[in-house]
């Protein structure tokens, strides 16, 4: 058994979690916690850098105490600490890196910087452990949405991605234009369920050429048009509570069926028969319901996380450099913080 604790401060939640990996793939997840900055960043419409990297420092070291605390052990007693190191805002990942790295070098302990795109694929393994190779993961979130075709622990090939925004900030903007609050996805999900899917006729994004990859720039701007078409201001003071809903369920539905038509696309193409879905996004509940449908109706497995593992946290990257640790790797301690990452290769 690998006992780690997990840090993950990538972008506007500070996550702390102490996990414990077995044999075959089995994980106990001793400790989860996750301190949510949404009240922090709701008066400005979005993500202040600033703001989230001095709420990471206010945070970040109570909770890894009471983490501890809660799963009434000592540091001493983990086998290593591990962190996301990139992609994210390079403010909030310092923090959390620089933490990491003080306490591992203080304790003996080794160190592991994690990829979080590379989390956000491994999180469905804390629930469905069995997940074979290779597979197929969508992964759908506010700052990326791509398809990776997953071969082995660690190998993975990205074969689609957006061109331009990812599902997730698609879903603010238009939020945003619809005066709805911060953070769009949820309550445009919310709204979405009383209102019209097919009120309204909007793109499904192509690239030309690049049949697996999206774009969801196009659809935006088709929900800008139509609101400006309405004669009213944006965002609007002219539409009933109805009238939005049916909008926002029309572009939530613009988004879900391009998300699904790409993936079994891809699943097809590359000939792999399980798909998992995981992000931030994949709390989605028409994406969850509709893309679990069209799996099944293609013989196709369909893995989904809990929602508290599609979001970010740190049981997701505590599994990674667990899996590593079992391995005898350790990162330098000489680790930067990297604000993005390319998108076009595998995952290194």
């Amino acid at each position: 058994m690998i006992t780690v604790l997990g840090i993950e401060s990538s972008c506007d939640e500070t996550a702390v979690c102490i996990l414990r990996l077995g044999e075959a793939n089995h994980t106990e997840i001793l400790v989860n916690l996750v301190a949510s900055q949404h009240e922090v960043h709701r008066p400005h419409g979005g993500i202040v850098p600033e703001l989230a990297s001095r709420q990471h420092i206010r945070t970040l070291a109570p909770m890894v105490q009471a983490a501890l605390s809660q799963a009434e052990m000592t540091a001493d007693q983990l086998a290593g600490v591990v962190v996301t190191c990139r992609p994210g805002l390079l403010g909030s990942l310092l923090v959390g890196l620089s933490y990491a790295k003080a306490m591992a070098y203080a304790l003996g302990l080794p160190f592991i910087g994690v990829s979080h795109l590379e989390g956000h694929l491994n999180a469905p393994y804390l629930e469905t452990p069995d997940i074979p190779h290779p597979h197929l993961a969508l992964l759908v979130s506010g700052g990326h949405t791509a398809l990776y075709a997953v071969t082995a622990f660690g190998e993975q090939q990205l074969v689609g991605a957006t061109r331009d925004d990812a599902a997730g900030e698609a879903y603010d903007k238009v939020a945003k234009m619809l005066d709805l609050g911060y953070p769009g996805g949820p309550i445009i999900d919310r709204r979405a369920q009383t209102g019209n899917p097919k009120a309204h006729s909007f793109p499904r994004g192509q690239v030309k050429g690049q049949p697996l990859d999206f774009s969801f720039s196009g659809l935006k701007t088709a929900v800008r048009y139509h609101l400006e078409a309405q004669g009213g201001s944006i965002p609007p003071d002219n539409l009933s509570e109805s009238a939005i809903n049916d909008i926002c369920a029309s572009f939530q539905e613009a988004v879900v069926d391009a998300l699904i038509q790409k993936t079994i696309k891809a699943a097809q193409e590359y000939q792999l028969n399980t798909v998992l879905l995981t992000g931030g996004v994949a709390c989605n509940s028409r994406l969850r319901e509709k893309l679990a449908a069209t799996c099944t109706e293609q013989n196709i497995r369909c893995v989904v996380s809990s929602p508290q593992y599609c979001t970010d946290n740190a049981a997701m990257i505590a599994y990674v450099g667990a899996k590593r640790i079992g391995r005898g790797e350790s990162s330098p301690w000489d680790l930067n913080a990297q604000p993005t990452e390319m998108m076009r290769g595998p995952i290194k």
